[in-house]
């Protein structure tokens, strides 16, 4: 999705702490959140709630 001018909003990545390798796509306002995300989420290869971390895409 292409971005218009002006934008606030960005699409970041949120990453399982524990594994590395599932992740979540979702999008943020980087106005009024400047601080990186940090969101628990379901992880379903390893059937549990995770902490997921921001990391740009």
């Amino acid at each position: 999705m292409a971005k218009k001018k002006g934008e606030k909003r960005e699409i970041i990545r949120l990453v399982c702490s524990e594994d590395n390798k599932h992740y979540v796509v979702t999008t943020k306002n980087k106005q009024n959140t400047p601080d990186k995300l940090e969101l628990m989420k379901y992880n379903s290869n390893l059937r549990k709630v995770t902490l997921h971390k921001e990391k740009k895409s």
